[in-house]
């Protein structure tokens, strides 16, 4: 059943409202940032004289893949002032055929009231228990409540970042708006501005400043694209500190000078930054929330706190 109603929904969803947001966000500089040509330090020098990486088992020391620190010149270039919501990438799987992220067959975020509309009761019922989970008496409430209740959920979900993405996904999301995903250098300087900032705001860490796995709780995980307002970057970007992971262009690779031998660099491993809203344990949230901290996945990796946003170069 919810394998027909999805397929059912995209086809029903490919609407003019549709075509008119993605014919207004295409080939346009709107819902970015230019980042200046220029100089910035890319990477740190810190090191882990507390073995805190060897305690807590985690997959790679501390530090040593982001050595050594490094000035890096970069063209002027654009990045997406905000990550990727579900909306906006939403009409790219339904003018493309796109596979739909799981999260969205989680949360059922594609089943709009058109659909829904042709599930009888008993169907109604358990997916507004099971799949939208709710928070009302769902057994008594009627049709008409129900349908209204989801749709609010929904309409709520539109501005969440989208997540679940593979790099090849977001690669071609990127490249249907005549965009790109941005390469490491890229990503770090639009996050931590030109005097090597700790995190996006600062040199301190801030718990209330990004969704990273403290702090306030979010009911789907993840904040609003546009929320969390006093963590933005220097060049005004937003949640490049926790919420969702977000792929970059490049591979995992040893930065020049760098001394530092992994099994995990070449091209295996595509490089993701800034963490995400399921941090590794309280007791390195903050690690991980670095602008400088390097993680890496392989390309066809899909995770619930995994997303996206884009760059473009300027000619």
């Amino acid at each position: 059943m919810i394998n027909i109603v999805t397929r059912l929904g995209l086809i029903s969803l490919l609407t003019l409202s549709a075509v008119a947001v993605f014919a207004q966000s295409i080939a346009t500089e709107e819902g970015m940032v230019l980042i200046p040509a220029g100089a910035f330090l890319m990477g740190s020098n810190d090191v882990d004289s507390t073995t805190r990486g060897k305690e807590y088992g985690l997959i790679k020391p501390l530090y040593l893949d982001e050595q050594p620190q490094h000035e890096v010149i970069l063209d002027a270039f654009y990045i997406d002032r905000y990550e990727v919501s579900n909306e906006q990438y939403k009409t790219f799987v339904m003018l493309n055929n796109k596979t739909v992220p799981q999260t969205w067959s989680d949360n059922g975020y594609l089943l709009v009231r058109q659909i829904l509309d042709i599930a009888n009761d008993e169907v109604l019922r358990r997916l507004a228990d099971e799949r939208f989970k709710l928070e009302m008496n769902t057994q008594t409430a009627t049709r008409e409540a129900l349908l209204d209740a989801i749709e609010q959920q929904q309409l709520n979900q539109h501005n969440l970042p989208v997540a679940g993405v593979t790099w090849g996904d977001a690669h071609d999301y990127c490249q249907w708006l005549n965009k790109r995903l941005p390469t490491e250098m890229e990503w770090e300087k639009a996050a931590r501005g030109t005097q090597a900032n700790e995190y996006p705001w600062g040199n301190e860490w801030h718990t209330e400043r990004s969704n990273s796995g403290e702090g306030e709780g979010w009911d789907s995980h993840v904040a609003p694209v546009d929320h969390y307002s006093k963590g933005q970057s220097p060049f005004a970007v937003f949640n490049m500190s926790g919420n969702v992971m977000e792929w970059t262009a490049d591979w995992y690779q040893q930065y020049p000078g760098s001394d530092y031998q992994s099994k995990e660099y070449g091209e295996i491993f595509k490089v993701v930054r800034g963490g995400g809203w399921g941090g590794m344990g309280h007791y390195a949230i903050n690690h991980f929330s670095r602008t400088s901290y390097r993680f890496y996945l392989r390309p066809e990796s899909a995770f619930p706190d995994l997303g996206l946003r884009c760059a473009k170069s300027i000619p």
